[in-house]
């Protein structure tokens, strides 16, 4: 019986998000997209475009959304909105950072990367324009993706963090206590290996066309480099996710080295408190807040 109501609901919400979405006016980039995603397949094979097609969404997504937060440090008017003041980036320790990033990214991802391929056969995964889902399914994949990683994320981290593991693998990670974009897939091979892992869970589960691989790779490099970037901006659109942990929650494990083990959700911190010295910081960040503006009057 509940898992009729369940079934229900679900077709309720999906019949609703069907006819809002024919409501809305037609996008303008869709044909546009529609000729390119066309060319692409003309021109180019399956291998083609599931690995090095896979690997340049992923380099220029990557570094593309290490942008801003890069040229915000040479920016005055946006140092307000940087977390950890006291600590600027230095070129030292980008360039650290970036050697660290193209080793792994050539030396570990781009040979799983090149499975991508086979993956999409064995499952049979279509690219075909026709088979591509709508807009509002590939956002709930991305969703469900996302749910499913960071519950991976959660424990997995957490375990690298025991005293017996933590200095042979994820301290390497953690070079940074004042963490920017880029710094987001700096880490020791194996823990690219172990924390990645659950990056594929979300795609085996959910996958139904090939488009799903590279929007998930998309949301899940954004909210990364976000959580990474040291600055807490306004108006930032990851926020309308709901129990979206943002910059500050994972800049102060990177501060605190404990707690705040999830890497897009705060859930399961606040199910076992490992955000308790978190919730912590926040009460005495505010009251200095307070008395420094009664101090001001």
């Amino acid at each position: 019986m509940a898992a009729n109501d369940s079934a229900d609901i679900m077709t309720s919400a999906y019949l609703a998000v069907e006819y809002i979405d024919s409501l809305l006016p037609d996008n303008p980039l869709q044909q546009p997209f529609k000729h390119a995603w066309t060319y692409m397949l003309d021109n180019y094979t399956k291998f083609q475009i599931a690995t090095w097609g896979s690997l340049i969404v992923h380099e220029l997504i990557y570094f593309l959304f290490c942008l801003p937060g890069f040229i915000f440090q040479f920016l005055p008017f946006m140092q307000k909105y940087k977390i950890q003041q006291d600590k600027p980036e230095t070129w030292e320790k980008q360039w650290r950072c970036f050697k660290v990033i193209l080793f792994n990214h050539f030396c570990i991802q781009l040979p799983l990367i090149c499975g991508t391929y086979y993956f999409t056969e064995f499952f049979n995964i279509p690219y075909d324009w026709d088979s591509m889902p709508r807009w509002y399914i590939i956002c709930a994949q991305c969703f469900g993706c996302a749910v499913i990683e960071d519950t991976w994320h959660y424990f997995l981290h957490r375990l690298l963090h025991h005293k017996s593991i933590y200095k042979h693998i994820h301290k390497v990670h953690h070079d940074f206590t004042s963490p920017f974009g880029m710094q987001a897939e700096y880490a020791h091979p194996l823990e690219t290996l172990i924390l990645g892992a659950g990056f594929f869970i979300g795609i085996m589960t959910f996958c139904n066309h090939v488009i799903l691989l590279w929007a998930w790779v998309t949301f899940r490099l954004a909210e990364t480099i976000d959580v990474h970037s040291g600055y807490d901006v306004p108006l930032n659109p990851l926020h309308l996710l709901p129990f979206y942990a943002g910059s500050r929650f994972h800049d102060f494990h990177h501060m605190n080295f404990v707690g705040n083990y999830g890497s897009t959700f705060t859930w399961w911190d606040r199910l076992f408190s490992t955000d308790s010295q978190y919730n912590t910081y926040k009460h005495k960040v505010k009251d200095q807040a307070l008395v420094k503006e009664k101090k001001a009057e």
